[in-house]
């Protein structure tokens, strides 16, 4: 057994060795310090192990905060740390990248904040790179060129400045690309794979599809090597152009010209083109390709597999795949039963969804409203109001809340079946998550069905209590007023404070309104 710890470990073991066994022969003695060795080995393992444990607790009580506001973040480590347990840098950078994995952007860096502002820790260049793309994810652009333009010259690096450039990429800011483009080329900064990637990424953004090509031959000019995702945005490119033999064309490079490995990824997106394009059998034999690429450690390519079969419109292939990924995996997570629950709904298998769904909710380790909101609107498409209703209460009933998401199903099923009183309670359940004015509206189209009905049934109170809900979430605007007026008309009611009403609320007086306010209210 080879014996693997520290020198400091190891310089200990052959001491203890010497004084245990003094007069000890050369065998005993080998035989101590094995033991010794073995000893500080397990200890070190030991240790390990515990900081491992650690961290795992720490993410616990991270990831656990899910939508809390500022400040919850710094009140969870500085608790930790009172509690005399230990944070380090190495750690807490991998649950900033864990928490931005899953777009928690504004707690992966309150996280960085803390480690600077209250233990002041240094940041590595790497760090800088991810500091800045979570700033300009939750401050704004403005802000991450703000901390860029203040960082040390000795940290304006490929990665800082890499960073900079996918913030522009992907806020589309077309100008700011090509201007700092040119400055990195300068710098001798874009000769990487990601530079340009993210510059092919930024044309598909804004419909120049054409532009990609050139991009990839740049790329080839200035020999930097491409990879799966440069060939996968490529293929995309083309496919946008409606050119399907160059998307052939760019895989059979892949497959044939050795420059990368072929990744499950590649296929995938080969078959979503395929999908696209209704070249069905086409797509399933790529996704036999990707299914001999699969890491059996990785979930996400049988999700991909389950999706494009879906778009194919096989369903027996999503059923063996399912199987598949549950034989490989012993545990399924929220996001593979999102996914099955996802293609089965496209392909209508309204059956097969309400047992999947069954099945989640018998194992689920924590609830998700997207699950269940995905089953309300497959029972709602197929008019099965009750058993939705009823999915929304198991789910309070075990713990779990509905959403925004969840309201507007119901408020949609009940709208277009002119069952308005219940739309009307579900947008006053909405009205009572809304934590913030602008954080939901009631769009237009079913603010106007409501004001409708309320207008058909000469319904003043009812439109008068609608309006009210209306201006709680901020968007009671000239059309919901114009349609209160008419629902006065029609009903033969007079109210003279309507007219300050209007004017409070910054209402634009237009003809229309102005004839109405005075058929309501009496003219001045």
């Amino acid at each position: 057994m080879t014996a693997k710890f520290p020198i400091r470990q190891l310089s200990w073991a052959i001491s203890a060795s010497r004084r245990l066994l003094p007069t000890a022969s050369p065998a005993s003695a080998a035989e101590a310090y094995s033991s010794a060795a073995v000893a500080a080995e397990e200890e070190e393992e030991a240790t390990k192990k515990s900081r491992e444990e650690s961290g795992k607790h720490l993410y616990r009580r991270l990831s656990e905060l899910g939508g809390a506001p500022e400040g919850a973040v710094s009140r969870t480590l500085n608790k930790w740390v009172r509690e005399g347990r230990p944070v380090r840098a190495m750690e807490l950078m991998k649950h900033v990248k864990d928490l931005r994995k899953y777009r928690r952007y504004k707690h992966a860096l309150e996280i960085m904040d803390w480690m600077i502002n209250i233990k002041g820790m240094n940041m590595s260049y790497t760090n800088h790179a991810i500091r800045l793309d979570l700033i300009a994810k939750v401050k704004g652009v403005e802000s991450a060129e703000d901390y860029f333009a203040n960082l040390p010259e000795s940290a304006k690096n490929q990665r800082t400045y890499g960073a900079l450039f996918n913030c522009y990429c992907s806020e589309k800011m077309e100008d700011k690309v090509i201007t700092l483009y040119q400055n990195m080329k300068e710098l001798n900064l874009v000769c990487n794979t990601l530079v340009h990637n993210n510059l092919m990424s930024l044309y598909m953004k804004l419909g120049k599809p054409e532009k990609v090509p050139t991009v990839h031959e740049q790329m080839k000019t200035n020999n930097v090597a491409p990879d799966n995702m440069t060939y996968c945005i490529l293929m995309n490119s083309y496919a946008s152009l409606n050119d399907v033999e160059s998307v052939e064309g760019v895989i059979h490079q892949v497959e044939e010209g050795g420059e990368v490995i072929p990744h499950w990824s590649t296929y995938s997106t080969l078959a979503g083109i395929y999908n696209s394009a209704r070249l069905f059998k086409k797509s399933e034999s790529a996704l036999k390709k990707l299914e001999e690429l699969i890491d059996s450690r990785d979930r996400e390519p049988f999700h991909f597999l389950m999706s494009l079969y879906a778009g194919a419109g096989n369903l027996q292939e999503v059923h063996r795949v399912w199987k598949s990924l549950k034989t490989t995996f012993t545990k399924q997570t929220n996001m593979s039963y999102l996914t099955m629950l996802q293609a089965l709904n496209k392909l209508d298998d309204i059956d097969g969804l309400k047992a999947c769904y069954k099945e989640w909710e018998s194992v689920f380790a924590f609830y998700d409203v997207k699950l269940t909101n995905l089953a309300i609107g497959a029972h709602l498409r197929h008019g099965m109001v009750e058993e939705a209703e009823s999915l929304s209460r198991k789910a309070r009933e075990k713990g779990g809340a509905y959403d925004f998401r969840t309201c507007d199903l119901f408020m949609d099923y009940y709208l277009k079946n002119d069952e308005i009183r219940a739309a009307l309670n579900w947008l006053e359940a909405a009205v009572q998550i809304v934590k913030e004015a602008d954080e939901w509206k009631l769009d237009g189209d079913k603010i106007k069905l409501f004001m409708n009905y309320y207008e058909k049934e000469k319904d003043v109170d009812r439109a008068e209590k609608f309006c009210k809900v209306l201006e709680s979430l901020n968007c009671l605007g000239v059309e919901a007023y114009e349609s209160l007026l008419r629902t006065y008309v029609a009903s033969g009611r007079k109210d003279s404070s309507l007219r300050e009403r209007i004017k409070e609320d910054n209402i634009e007086l237009v003809p229309t309104i102005q004839n109405l306010i005075d058929a309501v209210c009496g003219s001045k």
